[in-house]
């Protein structure tokens, strides 16, 4: 008997352990084999891997001897670089506040930095599978906020009251004093406007199958949210008001984006939802937002907003300026949005809803609880598309006179104390290492998220 096998009666032998399993030539093995498999496998891809190589030492040399070797990084003026071969880094330097803020106040600058960190405290767990306390992250990122950073950038103290008071509601009231410097008479409307809308909503819910108290607690959520808008508005925090036009730089860049991304995911949603629905009426309205919103370029949509809705507008009622153009941006990239997220729910078998129908689940719980999770997880890298595809199309706000990055950048060509051949070349540098940074971190997350849902992979 060999120390391997055993010999039966039979003649046969019977294997008592495995043979250990041998290893891949060192040829298809590291970086060796990487490189067989990926870049020479076929004539195709060693053409391409050729050409590769040659694309790449033709651009990435020169761009590193203009940025880093031959580069000025020492200056307080042109004198430094009027000569240079390389990049002029003292010029981004000496603006780099102008390119981050605009033209906001250099004392109250600690309010958008403020905004910043806090933004970047109450993102970061969201973006952590496992962090705890996620809907409690979520409330405070999408909820609280975005009204903290409204009052820091703007001051608040915006009168509101008085101005819905005046212009919109135009009523006179028994209870017209104040308290806190609040409006008594518009606290008593607005609470018994709001239970007046609870209860109504309430009752057309249940009228049309959904349920009363479940469509109640939304209301009184939403009129809750809508009553600590309006105390952010207006209450006075001893800051000091900062126009809107002073803002510019990245500050202006990120508003914009971060306001889109946010309020287009959702709004997107609903019109997906509403172009599947069998309501003529929602669909119809659906269909036509988002045909609309999709054959007309943004341009066209930020300038329309800009310089033409105010003449549709009532005499003495004013928007700002930025306000509409992030409406404009918002809803051009809801319409985007909507299409990706109905490529996900027209890819969710029917299976799926007959069986959610089996289990007596209601068409919000349905939507809710095992479509919508399935369809997005379906369209990450769509929907993150979109988010990047909206994040550089806020370079076209300068088109209506709000500086964004780019547009700080072009202002700041303008300052004779920096004119150099390389002044120009150096600040789209910066800005695209800028918006680099941010695009690719988006997609190397949204690629993280992907693998770990296993988005890619069909059972």
């Amino acid at each position: 008997m060999s120390d391997i096998a055993a010999q039966t009666g039979t003649g046969a032998f019977v294997r008592r352990e495995l043979v250990a399993a041998s290893l891949r030539p060192p040829t298809e093995r590291g970086l060796i084999g990487w490189a067989r498999e990926n870049l020479f496998s076929g004539p195709f891809n060693i053409v391409m891997t050729i050409l590769s190589v040659l694309l790449i030492l033709l651009i990435v040399p020169p761009l590193l001897r203009f940025m880093l070797i031959d580069a000025v990084w020492t200056g307080d003026n042109r004198e430094a670089c009027v000569n240079a071969s390389g990049a002029c880094w003292p010029f981004v330097k000496a603006k780099f506040g102008q390119f981050i803020y605009g033209f906001y106040p250099i004392a109250e600058r600690w309010r958008p930095n403020v905004v910043f960190a806090l933004g970047a405290l109450l993102l970061a767990p969201l973006l952590i599978p496992r962090a705890p306390l996620k809907r409690l992250n979520a409330i405070l990122f999408f909820g609280i906020f975005p009204l903290i950073a409204f009052v820091l950038l703007t001051g608040g103290n915006l009168d509101l009251q008085r101005f819905l008071i005046g212009r919109l509601v135009r009523f006179e009231s028994l209870f017209d004093q104040t308290f806190l410097g609040l409006r008594v008479s518009f606290w008593i409307d607005y609470v018994l406007s709001a239970a007046l809308l609870i209860g109504i909503s309430a009752f057309a819910g249940r009228l049309l199958g959904g349920d009363g108290r479940a469509i109640r607690r939304s209301a009184l959520f939403f009129f809750l949210l809508l009553a600590l808008i309006l105390l952010a508005f207006d209450l006075d925090f001893g800051l000091v008001p900062v126009e809107t036009p002073a803002w510019g730089g990245l500050l202006v860049t990120l508003v914009v984006a971060v306001t889109g991304i946010v309020v287009s995911l959702p709004l997107g949603i609903l019109l997906a939802l509403g172009r599947r629905s069998e309501l003529p009426a929602i669909k119809a309205f659906s269909i036509v937002f988002i045909e609309f919103w999709r054959g007309v370029p943004l341009i066209t949509v930020l300038f329309f907003a800009t310089y033409m809705l105010p003449l549709f507008l009532p005499g003495g009622f004013t928007i700002n300026g930025l306000l509409r153009a992030l409406i404009g941006v918002a809803l051009f990239a809801a319409a985007y949005m909507a299409e990706v997220v109905r490529g996900g729910l027209q890819a969710i078998p029917k299976g799926q809803y007959e069986g959610a129908a089996a289990l007596g689940l209601g068409y919000w719980q349905t939507m809710g609880q095992v479509v919508l999770p399935q369809a997005l997880t379906l369209v990450i890298p769509g929907i993150v598309n979109t988010f990047i595809g909206l994040f550089k199309d806020t370079t076209l706000v300068l088109i209506v006179a709000i500086f964004d990055l780019l547009g700080q950048l072009r202002a700041a060509f303008t300052d004779p104390n920096w004119s150099t051949p390389t002044t120009l070349f150096t600040g789209f540098a910066f800005g695209a290492v800028v918006y680099f940074i941010f695009c690719f971190s988006m997609s190397r997350y949204s690629m993280f998220v992907e693998r770990r849902l296993s988005a890619g992979k069909r059972h």
